[in-house]
């Protein structure tokens, strides 16, 4: 199997199939990072993000200078690509997913319970929106999509003691925002 380094050098001098194979390494990582900043309402416009990280990839490969790590520059793409995005879409309606539809017709707790869990995941999400983007990120990448640390470090480009930092920094403050709009977070 040959390494990303020898791929890249292959597709700088024209080979599509290293180019494919390099889109094949990492576009389930790159829409996984994409989810991770745009969130999971977002699915459509993160495989947007893929297709468009990865034509950038293909036009500035040749400026490629192999400084850094291939997957650290396409993952520093792929985080400026899915931010510039989600400043874009901030303001649309997010996509309903199938378990939104179940979820209407599931029995539910009483209609006071769901205006209660509704109103505070609605904070969260608020509170979510005004961490560093970073910290949203690797929220969203080891609670939502279950990535372990490790992984979060190399998809962020930071070392995983950071991401432990970035974690705890982020529920330290988003416990202190809910307790200022009175939330209880035990």
């Amino acid at each position: 199997m040959e390494s990303d380094s020898q791929l890249v050098t292959r597709a700088q001098g024209g080979d599509q199939q290293a180019f494919a194979e390099l889109v094949r390494r990492y576009s389930a990582v790159v829409f996984r990072l994409a989810v991770s900043i745009l969130g999971r309402e977002f699915v459509p416009e993160a495989e947007d993000v893929v297709q468009e990280v990865f034509l950038k990839v293909h036009h500035a490969i040749g400026t490629f200078r192999g400084e850094a790590e291939f997957s650290s520059w396409l993952y520093r793409i792929t985080f400026n690509q899915a931010v510039n995005l989600k400043d874009r879409v901030r303001f649309r309606s997010p996509h309903a997913d199938e378990t939104a539809l179940y979820r209407l017709m599931a029995p539910e707790p009483g209609p006071d319970r769901q205006a209660e869990t509704g109103q505070r995941d609605q904070v969260l999400a608020e509170c979510m929106r005004t961490l560093p983007e970073v910290y949203q990120s690797a929220l969203r990448l080891y609670y939502w999509l279950g990535t372990g640390i490790g992984e979060v470090a190399v998809l962020l480009d930071i070392p995983e003691n950071t991401v432990k930092s970035y974690l705890h920094r982020a529920r330290q403050l988003l416990q202190s925002m809910l307790k200022e709009r009175g939330y209880s977070c035990e």
